[in-house]
């Protein structure tokens, strides 16, 4: 194990350098939050492929393949045709805005008044995604070290925290590079081909597990949709994914760019089902699912290999990690705290603005890391996340980028009736049942519509206003860096 001991280390430490050269570039408001939004599509397509490929997608996957068998695959598809969605029908309209946050996005268009209890909403999404990924550090630091769990989520932890509040989108940016392919060359082209061939080809894993298993719609009708409702619609609004959409250079990046990103995720889908599947026809009895991906990588493949494995499941949950906590600072800094305190986005320096960002990465991270000792259901929490974002903000997102008729009332009644019915839902059906979501969502846009049409509609003032950023003009962002005097820019990241 010596040898995948030193990929795991020189892997960690990498991450760490590369937080200090992001604090290097990160100067500005700008910089620091949205990378100066200078990604070009490599770039883009790679960071934006490994926020949403996390833990949950890798480990979690596997474990479904085992116990589903292919149609495992449907979480993590889910995933990517949100993405896709996400991607050719709204990306290039997100990130002609100009904003940092969803939050900004529903003041433009509803005329300022939908911002602090959306900011709330996003903020708790955004804590509990960041604390289901800081606690999957516990299960691959007990694989690679034998650690004790506290100290595990500890120490990767801290190394996010690290990074991320060194250099911000730019640490983040150039990890997540890196994250992306030690995932593909682990997961798709080393341990996807050993797999198969270790449980005996396709052949002998027809012939040894019942025909369900390549069922494409094993998993269920039901769970399908639930999946749909969850993980397509959760990706088109999260302000994690959305802070991703911001960093594009133009609407063509954001387009094609988040395009590649969510067919590369159709892909992880399916290899994570085969993998699952090939690990119940060589260890058909593990005591849980979720032990499927450990398994398979601490017996089967070779030394060395193991370790770059096993490094790619570690960059998988960093990634998500990462991304959830930039996000959720983000959104504590500009759409709660700066509004409590009466103070509007931009009115300081642009380098007070970077300390104050980065002094709220910190305090966030410190708080996730505490959080994720505490709890112990991964699964319960993340399902808490995703059900109160779609449930509350799905509606008020959409129908303000869809339709011109919503209103602010109509919003600001939105939001909390959607969010109130998931959570009463999720105590009466539990938290794990399909009810909350579907019925959540239903009554947030039922009162959204019948809100909307019954109060005055927006200024057409704000709506004109709102027409000029979609257009990409009238965004004055002092903070963005000026391409006659910005630093150079990586290949793949700003223009060729």
């Amino acid at each position: 194990m010596a040898v995948d001991y030193a990929v795991i280390v020189v892997y960690l430490a990498g991450m760490l350098a590369m937080g200090w050269w992001g604090m290097r570039r990160a100067k500005s408001k700008s910089e620091f939050l949205v990378a100066g939004r200078r990604l070009g599509p490599w770039m883009y397509s790679g960071t934006m492929a490994a926020i949403v490929l996390g833990g949950a997608s890798t480990i979690g996957g596997v474990g479904l393949g085992y116990q589903y068998g292919l149609s495992g695959a449907w979480m993590v598809f889910t995933i990517g045709l949100g993405l896709l969605a996400l991607s050719v029908f709204f990306s290039a309209r997100i990130a002609r805005l100009k904003v940092y946050t969803v939050s900004e996005m529903l003041d433009l268009r509803y005329g300022g008044r939908a911002g602090i209890i959306s900011g709330l909403v996003m903020w708790a999404y955004t804590l509990m995604l960041a604390v289901t990924s800081t606690i999957a550090y516990a299960t691959i630091f007990d694989v690679l070290f034998d650690m004790n769990r506290t100290v595990a989520i500890v120490l990767g932890g801290s190394i996010v925290v690290a990074y991320s509040t060194l250099g911000g989108m730019w640490s983040i940016t150039l990890t997540d590079m890196v994250q992306f392919v030690v995932k593909t060359i682990g997961v798709l082209l080393l341990l996807l081909p050993i797999a198969v061939v270790k449980a005996g080809g396709f052949a002998e894993m027809k012939a040894k597990l019942p025909t369900e298993y390549f069922d494409p719609l094993g998993i269920g009708g039901e769970t399908i949709f639930t999946y749909v409702l969850i993980y397509t619609f959760g990706m088109l609004i999260g302000q994690d994914i959305w802070q991703r959409v911001f960093t594009a250079r133009s609407d063509r990046t954001a387009r094609w760019g988040g395009t590649v990103a969510g067919t590369y995720c159709l892909v992880y889908a399916v290899a994570g089902a085969v993998i699952g599947t090939a690990a119940k026809v060589m260890y058909p009895k593990l005591p849980s699912a979720d032990a499927a991906f450990a398994t398979i990588v601490k017996d089967e493949l070779p030394v060395g290999v193991r370790g770059l494995v096993l490094a790619a499941a570690l960059a998988a949950v960093m990634s998500t990690s990462s991304g959830a906590l930039i996000a959720c600072a983000t959104v504590a800094n500009n759409d709660i705290w700066s509004r409590l305190r009466g103070v509007a986005a931009g009115g300081g320096g642009e380098r007070d603005e970077v300390r104050g960002n980065r002094a709220f990465i910190l305090v966030m991270g410190l708080a996730v890391i505490g959080i994720a000792i505490a709890l112990n259901n991964v699964v319960e929490a993340l399902t808490v996340a995703y059900n109160l974002l779609v449930g509350g903000l799905l509606v008020p997102i959409l129908g303000g980028l869809l339709w011109r008729r919503g209103t602010a009332a109509g919003a600001l009644a939105a939001v909390p009736v959607g969010g109130i019915a998931v959570i009463g839902l999720m105590a009466t059906y539990g938290i794990l049942a399909n009810e909350p979501v579907t019925y959540g969502l239903l009554s947030s846009l039922a009162v959204y519509v019948i809100v909307s049409l019954a109060t005055k509609p927006t200024d057409a003032a704000v709506l004109a206003a709102w027409r000029e950023r979609l257009a990409g003009r009238g965004a004055d962002e002092p903070g963005a860096a000026d391409p006659a005097t910005a630093p150079p820019v990586p290949s793949g990241a700003g223009p060729a």
